[in-house]
């Protein structure tokens, strides 16, 4: 099946849009309790095609979505990342959720960083935002280190109204100012 949106390549990954062959290896990240904990918790195996269906579709109806993420050296799925915003979103955010194998490598900061190149640069985004649960320490210091701050809390759209967030971001001036010295 040929992609639905562009490839990125960084030095150690490629972002591709999702493909149904993601399925087997989104299933066992959102069976992990620990790695699905921030990111809706567990998930059944249904539930979990109905998201990989959306992250495909908004790429058909908004053109962009997050990316699946793939080790080079491996070829082995690692995640999802990058640009979100179903309707009622708190902004324009770029997402990111490793599985447990990505994770501690970091590849959230490589992928992370290509995905805001991409949203500021070819989707024109003014502000880039995290969508962080307050508790969720290790994706707020990646935030952080990205020169993300934190600007409000929200809360989260239906289904997920019951989540509140920290709101963590930057303006597309800001990361472009950074980008140049960020050291990964």
């Amino acid at each position: 099946m040929a992609n639905i949106g562009p490839t990125l390549e960084t030095d150690r990954l490629i972002l591709r849009p999702p493909r149904a062959e993601d399925f087997p290896f989104m299933c066992e990240m959102m069976a992990d309790s620990e790695t699905a904990r921030f990111i809706g918790g567990v998930m059944e195996p249904p539930v979990v095609w109905r998201s990989l269906c959306a992250l495909a579709g908004a790429w058909t109806i908004r053109g962009y979505s997050m990316f699946s993420v793939i080790e080079k050296s491996t070829g082995n799925w690692i995640g999802r990342l990058g640009p979100w915003q179903p309707e009622g979103w708190p902004g324009t955010e770029i997402a990111y959720d490793l599985s447990r194998e990505g994770q501690g490598k970091g590849y959230a900061f490589e992928g992370v960083s290509a995905a805001i190149d991409y949203a500021v640069d070819i989707l024109g985004w003014d502000e880039v935002i995290h969508c962080i649960d307050p508790l969720n320490a290790p994706s707020i210091a990646l935030a952080r280190k990205l020169g993300a701050q934190k600007l409000r809390e929200a809360q989260a759209p239906a289904p997920i109204s019951e989540i509140r967030w920290d709101v963590y971001g930057q303006s597309a001036g800001d990361w472009r100012a950074r980008r140049g010295g960020a050291a990964g």
